[in-house]
C-alpha cells in the first residue's frame, strides 16, 4: 500500500502538490469563515466547590457564579478624600451599568468597610461576574480598561486584579521555532533544497490541522491556548517527520536508486514509520480525554494527523519535482561522499557503550535518577499573579493588595450553605465566622450575606497566605476536613467552600488523582502496539520504562527551576510557585508519543539489520548508526521548537516548553545513545523474545517494509 501511494504521488505530483495548496486555502478560509469561536471552561470535577457554585446559581446569587477580580487602588491623600471617593464610585456605578453580570462590592458600602486598609491608603472594591468563557472574561477586563480611563485624580492610582485582566503579548514562538529548525536542518542536510522541504511540509501540516481544528469548534469547546499547543506540537513533528523521509530518500539515492524507487523505498520504510508514530502520539493526545480535557486532545491531534498526512503525500509529491537534485545548493561541509555505516562517528559510539554496557548502563540510570528527585516533592496548583511582570496592572493590583492587607486577599475563598432554618441556621454561620476569625492561617471571614429569600447565604474567608502558597492549600483542605465540620456539628448546616483558591485546589487533588489512571492507560496501550510491531515482549517493556526514566528528568526539572526557584531569571518567571496542575498530564501525552517517535525509528532500523543477520550487537550498532545522526537532528529542531515557548509570557506554556525541551534533549541523548545500546547488548538475544502462545495471538504491523536490492542506511 505505501509503495503504491509513494508511486502515485510521484506520477501525479503537480497535482497532489497543487491538491495540498488547494487543501490548504479552503480550509483556512472556511476555518476563518465558518470556524467556531474558543471556549476556555472548565466545568472541573464534582467538588466542593462545584456544590458551592451550584449553591449560588440555585439562590439567587448569580453575578458571584463566576470568577472574581478587584478593582485596588491607591491615594496619597487617602481613599477617603471627597475627590477620589466622588471619581471612584463613578467608576464602581460604570462598571455594572457597562458590563453585564457583574456586581461590585464596593469599600464605602456597608458590607466594604474591612476593604480598606488600617492606614485609609489602600483600598479595594471586589468585581464579581457570572458564569462565562475565558473569551468573555477577557473581554469584560478590556471593557473595564476602558472604563477605567476615565478616573483622573491626582495622586490617585488604580489597579486591576484577576486573570480577566492580564496582559499578555501576542507569542511569536512559532516563528523563532522555524528559524532554528531551519538553521539546523541547514546544518543536518547540508543542502537549502533539502532544507527547506521538511518546513514546507510542516507549515502545511499545520495550516490545514488548524482550519480543521476551527471548523470543529462549531461542535467541540476547546479552550483558546489549544492552538499554541498544537502548533508547538505540530510543527515539531511535522518537521521531524518530513526529516526522516527526506533522509531515507537522500540514502536510497546514494546508493544507486531512481528517483522513483527511492520516493518508493522511503515511503515504504520511514513512512510507516512515520505512520505509527503519528499514531501513537495521537493515542498520547487522546488520553487528555479521561482528564476531562477531550478539546485541547482532539485540537492537538487534528494538528498530528494533518502534518502525519502531509508527510506521506505532499513530501514525496515535492521529492518528485526535486528528483537528483535534491543536494543542490549544498554547504560545504557535505561535499565529501557519504561513508558507509561502519566508518561512521556513531558506530564507533555504539561499539564503545557495547564494549561496557554496564558501566553505561548505570551511569545513564543514575544521571536520570538525579534529574527525576526533585519529583518526590511535586505539588499541583495553580500560579497567581505575583508570577507576572510588574508592568501587568494585575501584578500591581496583586503587589498593592499584599502590601495594603495581606497576600490572602489575592485569593479569596467563598462559603456558601442552603438555611432552610432561616435564622437559627444563620445565627450558626455567623459562630462559623466568629470561630474562623480566630482560627490559624485566616486572616478574616466577612460577616453572614442572605439572599432576598432568606434559603441560602454566603460569607468571605480570606486566607493569610497566597493562593499558590502551600500553606494555602493546607488551609483548605484543614477547612473541609476539621475545621468547618466541627463548627457546624449538629446544626445540620452543609457548608461548601468555593473560591480561588478552594477551586484551584480541587482542580490540583483531582488532577493528582486521575494521573496514575491516564498513564496506565497510555502505557498499556502503547505497549501493546510496541509488541505487534517488534514483536518482542522486552523491547517494548524496556522502551516504556526508558520513557518513563525521560517523563521523570522532565518532571523534576521542572519542579527545580518552578518550583523550587532554581534559575527563575533565566526563565524569565517571578518567583517560585507549584508546577501547573494541567501540565505534567499534558507533557506525559505529548512526551511519551514524541519519545515513542523516536523508538520506533530506531528499533525499527535494528530489527530489520536482526532479522536480516540475527546477529543482535551487530543489529544494535548497525541501526544507531543509520539513524543516530537524523535521529540527533530531528530532537535538537524539536528543543528549539519547544524551548522557543519559554520566552512567551505565559507562565504554563513556558513550564510546558520547558518541560517538553528536556525531555526530548534527555531522550535522544541519554536514552537513544548509551541507555538502549547498553541495555540491548546486556539483554542479547532475548531482547527478541516472545512466547510462542503470545505471538500466534498478537497481530503483526510492518512498520518498516522490505527494502528491494541492497540495503539502505542513512549515512551519518
Amino acid at each position: 500500500m505505501f509503495r503504491s501511494l509513494a508511486g502515485f504521488c510521484y506520477d501525479h505530483r503537480r497535482a497532489v502538490a497543487g491538491g495540498w495548496v488547494l487543501l490548504l486555502v479552503a480550509l483556512i478560509t472556511l476555518g476563518a469563515t465558518f470556524g467556531g469561536e474558543f471556549h476556555t471552561s472548565f466545568d472541573g470535577p464534582d467538588s466542593d466547590s462545584k456544590d458551592a457554585i451550584g449553591i449560588l446559581e440555585e439562590h439567587g446569587f448569580g453575578a458571584r457564579t463566576g470568577s472574581q477580580g478587584q478593582v485596588v487602588f491607591e491615594a496619597g491623600q487617602g481613599v477617603s478624600d471627597p475627590a477620589v471617593r466622588s471619581a471612584m464610585e463613578r467608576f464602581f456605578a460604570a462598571i455594572e451599568a457597562n458590563v453585564p453580570g457583574t456586581e461590585v462590592v464596593s469599600p464605602y458600602s456597608d458590607v466594604g468597610t474591612r476593604q480598606v486598609s488600617a492606614d485609609g491608603r489602600i483600598a479595594y472594591a471586589e468585581v464579581n461576574f457570572s458564569e462565562r468563557t475565558g473569551e468573555e472574561y477577557i473581554e469584560a477586563g478590556d471593557r473595564i480598561k476602558e472604563l477605567r480611563q476615565d478616573v483622573a485624580v491626582d495622586g490617585l492610582t488604580v489597579e486591576l486584579g484577576g486573570e480577566m485582566f492580564a496582559e499578555f503579548s501576542e507569542p511569536s514562538s512559532e516563528l523563532i521555532g522555524i528559524a532554528g529548525a531551519a538553521v539546523i536542518l541547514l546544518l543536518a542536510f547540508g543542502s537549502l533544497l533539502a532544507m527547506g522541504l521538511p518546513i514546507i511540509a510542516a507549515l502545511f501540516g499545520i495550516g490545514t490541522g488548524i482550519g480543521v481544528m476551527q471548523l470543529a469548534m462549531n461542535g467541540i469547546d476547546m479552550p483558546n491556548f489549544t492552538t499554541p499547543v498544537a502548533a508547538m506540537i505540530g510543527i515539531g513533528v511535522g518537521i521531524d517527520y518530513a526529516l526522516f523521509i527526506v533522509t531515507r530518500y537522500r540514502s536510497s539515492l546514494h546508493h544507486g536508486q531512481a528517483p522513483r524507487e527511492a520516493i518508493e523505498t522511503a515511503i515504504d520504510t520511514a513512512g510507516r514509520a512515520v505512520m505509527f508514530a503519528g499514531i501513537t502520539v495521537v493515542i498520547s493526545l487522546m488520553g487528555l480525554v479521561f482528564m476531562d480535557m477531550p478539546g485541547l486532545a482532539i485540537g492537538a491531534s487534528l494538528a498530528v494527523l494533518m502534518t502525519m498526512f502531509a508527510a506521506i503525500t505532499l513530501v514525496p509529491a515535492i521529492l518528485g519535482f526535486a528528483g537528483r537534485s535534491i543536494d543542490r545548493f549544498g554547504l560545504p561541509h557535505r561535499k565529501q561522499a557519504e561513508g558507509v555505516a561502519k566508518e561512521t562517528f556513531w558506530h564507533r559510539w555504539s561499539r564503545m557503550v557495547q564494549r561496557y554496557p554496564w558501566p553505561a548502563t548505570v551511569g545513564a540510570v543514575v544521571l536520570l535518577l538525579v534529574l527525576a528527585f526533585p519529583v518526590v516533592s511535586l505539588r499541583l496548583g495553580f500560579s497567581d499573579a505575583g508570577n507576572r511582570p510588574e508592568t501587568d496592572t494585575s501584578r500591581r493590583a496583586y503587589d498593592l493588595l499584599s502590601d495594603g492587607f495581606g497576600p490572602g486577599f489575592n485569593g479569596p475563598m467563598l462559603a456558601a450553605v442552603e438555611t432552610p432554618r432561616g435564622d437559627a441556621d444563620v445565627a450558626a454561620l455567623e459562630q462559623l465566622s466568629a470561630r474562623l476569625n480566630e482560627t490559624p492561617g485566616v486572616a478574616f471571614a466577612s460577616p453572614v450575606i442572605r439572599n432576598e429569600a432568606g434559603d441560602a447565604a454566603i460569607f468571605t474567608i480570606i486566607p493569610e497566605t497566597s493562593p499558590q502558597d502551600s500553606a494555602t492549600a493546607e488551609l483548605v483542605h484543614d477547612l473541609r476536613d476539621e475545621i468547618i465540620p466541627a463548627a457546624t456539628a449538629g446544626t445540620g448546616l452543609d457548608v461548601k467552600l468555593g473560591g480561588v483558591a478552594a477551586s484551584a485546589q480541587d482542580f490540583a487533588d483531582y488532577t493528582a488523582d486521575r494521573l496514575p489512571v491516564f498513564m496506565a492507560a497510555v502505557l498499556a496501550l502503547s505497549f501493546l502496539l510496541l509488541l505487534a510491531v517488534f514483536r518482542s515482549v522486552l523491547v517494548p517493556l524496556k522502551a516504556i520504562v526508558m520513557n518513563l526514566l525521560s517523563i521523570g528528568a522532565a518532571y523534576g526539572v521542572l519542579v527545580a527551576v518552578f518550583q523550587w526557584g532554581w534559575g527563575l531569571e533565566l526563565v524569565g518567571v517571578g518567583r517560585e510557585g507549584p508546577v501547573e496542575a494541567w501540565v505534567p498530564m499534558m507533557l506525559f501525552a505529548i512526551v511519551f508519543g514524541l519519545s515513542m517517535d523516536y523508538e520506533v525509528f530506531l528499533l525499527s532500523r535494528i530489527r530489520e539489520e536482526y532479522d536480516r543477520s540475527r546477529d543482535n550487537a551487530s543489529a544494535v550498532a548497525e541501526g544507531l548508526a543509520s539513524t543516530a545522526r537524523v535521529i540527533s537532528a530531528a530532537a535538537a529542531i524539536m528543543v528549539f521548537v519547544f524551548g522557543s515557548f519559554i520566552l512567551g509570557d505565559e507562565r504554563a506554556l513556558k513550564m510546558a516548553g520547558l518541560g517538553l525541551a528536556v525531555a526530548v534533549a534527555v531522550d535522544a541523548t541519554v536514552i537513544r545513545l548509551i541507555l538502549v545500546p547498553a541495555a540491548m547488548e546486556l539483554l542479547g538475544d532475548a531482547n527478541w523474545w516472545m512466547p510462542r502462545w503470545l505471538g500466534a495471538v498478537i497481530p503483526r504491523i510492518h512498520v518498516e517494509g522490505h527494502e528491494e536490492g541492497v540495503a539502505v542506511r542513512e549515512g551519518a
